[in-house]
């Protein structure tokens, strides 16, 4: 599972990020609020983990900016603002849950898998036509033969079940896959793309990548189911 971590204090941000990888998350590192709402944007996160007072763009107003654009993403906050008025303000923007710095880390571990569970099936499962991804186990599987996807090949493909109807760019895919700083080029998003085609027949699925020229690309269900 992915979580993006939004927090100015490099050092707890990297110590987090430790923490988090220990225990077999995919963690994503920003320091500022206007690239902490860029990345939760994308909508390739689990859940977000992020600070209140940084620079260019507060943890409040971040927050407020995602749910008023539907982003459902559960979020923790951490601050070292303990006050009562200050926790109630984070849950009114629309955060999940609040955490008071400092905290001990099985304290955030918890708060982490407890955010998580809440999600139910839909953090554990995509399914379109025949066809589910693990989004524990990063497998796609039809029926009862299945598939394990490298990290990139998981992403990708969670990233069009994600968005079903919808054309995906190249640019975009690149941007929400392999981050806003790579040195990725569009090549490798057709590599990929190469890559879950070959898998998705392999397993029988009724489900194939399709390109429409300058547009992107995007999933179809075979025979209209």
């Amino acid at each position: 599972m992915k979580i993006l971590v939004v927090e100015d204090e490099k050092r707890l941000s990297d110590s987090l990020k430790r923490l988090l990888a220990e225990k077999g998350f995919d963690a994503d590192n920003v320091y500022d609020g206007e690239n902490g709402l860029l990345y939760a944007e994308t909508g390739v996160y689990d859940l977000i983990i992020t600070d209140v007072m940084m620079p260019k763009m507060n943890g409040f107003e971040m927050v407020e900016r995602l749910r008023k654009e539907k982003i459902s993403t559960p979020i923790l906050m951490l601050t070292a603002k303990s006050q009562l008025e200050d926790r109630i303000s984070g849950l009114n923007y629309g955060a999940d849950y609040y955490l008071t710095k400092p905290f001990e880390n099985a304290e955030l571990l918890a708060c982490v898998n407890a955010l998580l569970r809440r999600q139910g099936g839909q953090v554990d499962e995509m399914r379109l036509g025949n066809t589910a991804l693990d989004l524990n186990s990063q497998t796609l599987s039809s029926g009862e033969r299945s598939v394990r996807l490298s990290a990139k090949e998981f992403d990708v493909m969670r990233l069009l079940m994600q968005n079903p109807k919808n054309n995906l760019s190249k640019e975009t895919i690149l941007e929400r896959v392999w981050g806003f700083d790579s040195e990725a080029v569009e090549n490798h998003v057709e590599v990929y793309v190469g890559f879950l085609r070959k898998k998705l027949k392999s397993i029988g699925s009724d489900v194939s990548i399709e390109a429409v020229r300058r547009l992107g690309y995007h999933l179809e269900v075979a025979d209209g189911q």
